[in-house]
């Protein structure tokens, strides 16, 4: 059984890229969550009107890959204490969060949210919030450091 959850870390290029490398994963797909539009487009979301989180959707084989390993990732690819950002991407789209689609899912976060707090002198501001509808971006954000060789967020 393939299995879900949705990640925000800043850029959604640099989720998705990494997230794709790893044995296990089926599929990931980058999009918005958690905002009051149906259907945004990239230019409402950098509008800061709408309220969604740039994210990247990961569909995963349990059987090959765990939880606690996706969540492993996640921790490891951005800065979980910035608030609103990533590097030189500001913006309420950027924030660190986690969408659970199960209450497993939601205890293991927590958890790993708990144990991660303690490698940190400031607060973790990731949100571990319930899944909301998936709205996918435009094709041309899909798979984009493949499609155009470049290996940084941000034009």
């Amino acid at each position: 059984m393939i299995k879900k959850v949705t990640f925000g870390a800043g850029c959604f290029w640099h989720v998705q890229d990494e997230f794709s490398k790893l044995d296990g994963v089926i599929n990931t797909t980058v999009g918005y969550i958690g905002g009051t539009l149906k259907n945004p487009t990239y230019k409402q979301v950098c509008s800061h009107k709408t309220g969604h989180a740039e994210v990247t959707l990961v569909e995963y084989d349990p059987k090959k890959i765990s939880f606690k390993k996706l969540l492993e990732t996640f921790w490891s690819i951005h800065d979980p204490t910035q608030l609103n950002r990533q590097g030189p991407d500001l913006g309420d789209q950027y924030r660190s969060a986690i969408f659970y689609y199960d209450e497993e899912q939601k205890k293991e976060a927590e958890a790993s949210l708990k144990k991660k707090q303690k490698e940190y002198k400031q607060k973790i501001v990731t949100k571990i919030e319930k899944a909301e509808e998936f709205w996918k971006a435009e094709e041309y954000h899909q798979n984009y450091f493949k499609k155009t060789g470049k290996r940084v967020c941000g034009f």
